[in-house]
């Protein structure tokens, strides 16, 4: 988390979990699916939507990272993600 603090993504505090979740509310509108697929494909960081776990499908402009990663990873992706 402490790599993203110049980021426009705003952490959703997490415990115990090899997944954080950033909220984009303030960088797009577009769905969770949406933005993941563009997180991927213009940006090369794999992101997972939520809605896609859930009945309804709603969506809270968030995506979940997997951080189980290297750190030069890790450091990779935040350097992106700051750029975004």
């Amino acid at each position: 988390v402490s790599l993203l603090k110049n980021s426009r993504f705003k952490p959703v505090p997490c415990r115990g979990t090899y997944f954080q979740m950033l909220d984009y509310s303030e960088i797009s509108d577009e769905s969770d699916v949406e933005f993941a697929v563009k997180m991927t494909t213009q940006y090369g960081v794999a992101a997972i939507p939520p809605s896609v776990f859930y009945h309804d499908h709603d969506d809270y402009r968030m995506l979940r990272f997997c951080f189980a990663k290297k750190n030069e990873t890790l450091e990779k992706a935040a350097e992106k993600l700051c750029r975004i």
